[in-house]
């Protein structure tokens, strides 16, 4: 348990060194995003918060994090018109792929491939799983730098990235 309330995660600003791996929590229900800063915490993530989508697009524009928790009705939203979810497709290749992106929902069934796939993101959590998503990031972000690493390094080879 860390000692902030819930007021002080809707606004919660880590101050970031080169080096450090990063996080934006895109979540406005309070109990669920103190759940997960405390498990991006544990994993030592510095993190960013944010609880308006303009706030949020500027913070994805100016910063290139290691992982994206975005819920899948932010601000009353569905996952299809979340404006959150459009800007993680709309994103430059070389950015999207150097980072991971989680969506949170009740109507996602957690590390389901497919409903990732057709979502556009790494990582699909139930509401159920976001006590123990420590574990399920720290998985999936192994996963993720596995699959890229053989194609990043091409890239760097051929002077691309």
């Amino acid at each position: 348990m860390t000692p902030f309330n819930d007021n002080d995660f809707h606004h919660r600003i880590d101050l970031f060194e080169p080096g450090d791996k990063t996080a934006l929590v895109c979540v406005d229900v309070p109990e669920l995003q103190r759940m997960i800063v405390e498990n991006l915490t544990e994993l030592e993530y510095k993190i960013h918060t944010g609880l308006f989508v303009e706030d949020i697009l500027l913070k994805l524009q100016s910063h290139e994090y290691n992982v994206l928790v975005i819920s899948g009705n932010f601000n009353a939203m569905t996952i299809e018109t979340n404006p959150l979810l459009q800007a993680v497709v709309e994103m430059l290749p070389n950015q999207r792929r150097r980072q991971m992106v989680a969506l949170v929902g009740a109507s996602v069934h957690t590390d389901s491939e497919m409903q990732a796939w057709a979502n556009s993101v790494d990582l699909v959590v139930n509401l159920a799983d976001v006590p123990n998503l420590k574990h399920v990031i720290r998985r999936a972000v192994q996963r993720s730098e596995a699959f890229y690493k053989p194609y990043i390094e091409e890239l760097q080879a051929a002077g691309m990235a």
